[in-house]
């Protein structure tokens, strides 16, 4: 048990895999190399499942279904690594965004999880149902860690949320028009609270606009900074400063740029009564 390596499950689905694996080998009390021989892989392919390293193949996992009497759990749960409910690397920020001080963010196109109503969440996840891109589980999952992420906001002290939404976020036609005046009440009650600004980069914008993508940025209980982007199916966490600093600089000026809060709101009542 000499250096035996602790794991994260939240780190990544590949590694939720490995932390059940790992579980289940102790459970029966064998070595890796023990595991190894009874599946018909190397000590070394198992260590690398069991820390994360490298995903479960099909045939690996029900291998080790058999093997370890778990019925096709193994089978399931490798099915949600090859094809994850979440982007790589955000359960990681989110660990990180609930224990931090300030929170700023910008979103490009639909509402950010951290505003979104249980029943606007809901249309967005299934909607990855209906295209194949996810299982039911799987937006089941999505839709509770949007939960989970707004509840973490509600705690003492409370953090500084900074939200800046471009004009597409409000704009946007999700669901039906009853999920959308509940999700613009839900903007509306978000900006009201002593700890947030709400604001709208409008489109007229333009080349003034600093970022283009969405972005998030914390700061610390420690004052340290840390921002986090995505692609289309990876997500990435930064903490180098000097590179955080520049993104720290263009989200200020995100927020000159934008509308005021009180203009912010003025947009959105227009939109809940129907006017341009």
């Amino acid at each position: 048990m000499l250096n035996r390596k602790e794991l994260d499950p939240d780190r990544s689905p590949a590694a939720r895999f490995g932390v059940r694996l790992r579980t289940l080998r102790d459970e029966h009390g064998w070595t890796q190399e023990e595991l190894a021989d009874r599946l018909g892989y190397s000590g070394t392919h198992i260590s690398a499942i069991e820390n994360g390293r490298r995903p479960p193949t099909p045939r690996f996992a029900t291998r080790a279904d058999k093997v370890l009497g778990t019925g096709d759990r193994l089978e399931r749960q490798g099915r949600s690594v090859r094809q994850p409910a979440l982007i790589e690397g955000l359960p990681e920020y989110v660990g990180h965004e609930a224990q931090a001080a300030e929170i700023r963010l910008y979103d490009v196109g639909v509402i950010p999880g951290l505003l979104q109503t249980p029943e606007y969440a809901t249309v967005i996840a299934k909607s990855a149902v209906k295209r194949g891109a996810i299982t039911l589980d799987q937006a089941d999952e999505r839709v509770a860690l949007v939960a989970k992420r707004q509840a973490a906001l509600a705690r003492t002290p409370s953090p500084q949320v900074f939200v800046v939404l471009d004009e597409s976020c409000i704009r946007r036609s999700i669901g039906t028009p009853d999920v959308m005046d509940a999700q613009w009440d839900r903007l509306v009650e978000f900006a009201e609270l002593p700890n947030t600004v709400l604001q709208i980069a409008p489109f007229d914008l333009g080349e003034r606009r600093p970022l283009s993508l969405p972005l998030y940025v914390l700061t610390l209980p420690d004052r340290k900074l840390m921002s986090y982007a995505e692609s289309a199916q990876h997500g990435h966490l930064e903490r180098d400063m000097v590179s955080v600093l520049p993104l720290l600089a263009a989200y200020h000026q995100l927020q000159a740029e934008a509308l005021s809060q009180a203009s912010s709101m003025t947009l959105i009542e227009q939109l809940r009564k129907g006017t341009p």
